[in-house]
């Protein structure tokens, strides 16, 4: 397990606590240390601190390498937790927890992981693809994806055809899609249409 901590000491208390059981625990003082030193396999509990998690899943999204995340705090909101999945926390556990507690989460997050990892990953990547797109390419690759055509894209967004295409072909090129078809199945992977 990764686990990315902050400042105060608590991943050094929570590895120290956990590595007396079963659980092989490799501490990192911080996101950008586990970027760094990117783990081959295992489960991350990360301290969320408001902006790990998100940061984190950003990285897995733009290197295509990505692992279930735990987020953990001492006396979370409702909001917070709620924000970690939605950012792609795979599950949530507060602080403190025994040995056992974090041990169950493990498993049930590993058992999730193997559902539902490579969709994530996809859409994460997916993501990552469309973030690449000016707001006006977004709004191109949504029209193509309603399946408009050229001109009707254009005279929703009061431009011309010709520029619908060259915002096309921009969008395509910074998407790495070859095919419109492609790009199509790169915005309902990042979840953009329906």
């Amino acid at each position: 397990m990764g686990l990315a901590g902050n400042s105060n000491g608590l991943a050094g208390s929570l590895s120290n606590g956990l590595a007396g059981g079963s659980i092989h625990v490799e501490p990192f003082e911080d996101s950008a240390e586990l970027i760094g030193r990117w783990p081959r396999g295992g489960l991350l509990l990360v301290h969320d601190d408001g902006r790990a998690i998100g940061d984190l899943l950003a990285h897995m999204g733009q290197s295509g390498h990505w692992l279930p995340v735990i987020g953990y705090a001492e006396a979370p909101t409702t909001r917070r937790v709620v924000q970690a999945v939605l950012d792609g926390a795979i599950d949530y556990i507060a602080w403190p927890f025994s040995a056992e507690e974090i041990t169950e989460v493990m498993i049930e997050a590993e058992a999730k992981a193997e559902s539902f990892g490579s969709a994530k990953l996809r859409e994460a990547l997916a993501r990552s693809r469309v973030d690449r797109l000016t707001r006006r390419e977004r709004e191109v690759l949504a029209g193509v994806a309603g399946g408009l055509s050229n001109r009707m894209i254009g005279e929703k967004l009061s431009i011309s055809p010709r520029t619908v295409e060259i915002h096309r072909a921009n969008m395509l090129t910074k998407m790495g899609a070859n095919h419109t078809s492609e790009a199509i199945r790169i915005a309902i992977e990042a979840a953009l249409v329906d």
